[in-house]
């Protein structure tokens, strides 16, 4: 898979290489000389534009490439680069990097962007799934904030214990894609019981983790 970075500061370079890791054909595009470094990132090509810059960035090809990352550490930089790979290019997948949990608000399709990766709230969903129980924490937001990814670990007097996953009635647009139990990965079946501890990760739409909440973390009659 093709995939072009605008911006090669350590962002960029860090996905890079574990894109290329994964035996992708990645393009970094910066538009400062002094931060192409090509030893940093085996393997990458390497770009010198503005990816601002219409002209500039038709020099990247992006019409032949599925996915577009924009990664620079400005927002308004990321945002125009969304909207260019999108509308004069029509890429597939676009990809934007939020610095600032201020303007997460504008990273949507009407920006051209199809996922958008806030820094800080990713990190403060990791901190609040560490030292959580019994809470739904929202991990990851998928199709323009639409439908999201949360986790919950099941605390001891969660009413759904003792039960197995084809038991529970979980609401419409919602799915249960596996549970963490004792550092194992488990795919759920109908059958799976569902045990105190076990981390739940569940994808629904952004309308149901009321009714997702209520089912998974009050506790039962008594």
């Amino acid at each position: 898979m093709r995939i072009v970075i605008a911006g090669a500061g350590n962002v960029g370079r860090s996905i890079a290489a574990e894109l290329i890791g994964n035996g992708h054909d990645v393009l970094l595009v910066e538009r400062e000389s002094r931060a192409i470094k090509e030893e940093t990132v085996p393997g990458a090509k390497w770009l010198l534009a503005d990816a601002c810059e219409l002209t500039q960035l038709e020099k990247a090809n992006l019409e032949d490439c599925a996915v577009v990352v924009a990664a620079t550490g400005d927002d308004k930089v990321n945002l125009v680069v969304s909207l260019l790979a999108k509308t004069e290019f029509g890429v597939p997948r676009v990809v934007a990097r939020v610095n600032h949990p201020k303007n997460e608000w504008l990273f949507n399709e009407g920006w051209g962007v199809d996922v958008s990766v806030s820094t800080p709230r990713m990190l403060t969903a990791l901190v609040e799934e560490a030292v959580t129980v019994g809470d739904l924490v929202r991990l990851m937001t998928f199709e323009h904030g639409r439908s999201s990814l949360s986790e919950l670990r099941l605390a001891p007097d969660s009413p759904i214990l003792g039960r197995t996953v084809g038991e529970i009635d979980w609401p419409t647009d919602s799915a249960l894609v596996a549970i963490l139990r004792e550092g194992h990965v488990l795919v759920p079946t109908p059958e799976t019981p569902l045990e105190a501890g076990d981390e739940l990760l569940v994808v629904a739409t952004e309308d149901r983790d009321d009714e997702l909440d209520a089912l998974l973390s009050k506790p039962g009659p008594g």
